[in-house]
């Protein structure tokens, strides 16, 4: 998936961890999230669709990644 994000504006993810351990998202972007992490900014960023990203933030509230 080919997005231009040259003017991305970046927020951490509120599910983001201490420690250094945080992501950046994106939004304004139609059908797609952006994804990249915060401690390498002009890095790769991950581009995921819409109910991709919508179905793993559900996870995440969910506890589906939680150690057990």
């Amino acid at each position: 998936m080919d997005v231009d994000l040259t003017d991305a504006n970046w927020r951490k993810s509120s599910y983001s961890g201490s420690g250094g351990t945080c992501v950046e998202v994106a939004d304004g972007f139609a059908g797609v999230m952006p994804v990249r992490d915060s401690k390498d900014p002009s890095g790769p960023a991950l581009v995921f669709s819409s109910p991709a990203w919508r179905s793993f933030v559900t996870a995440v509230r969910n506890g589906e990644f939680d150690a057990r």
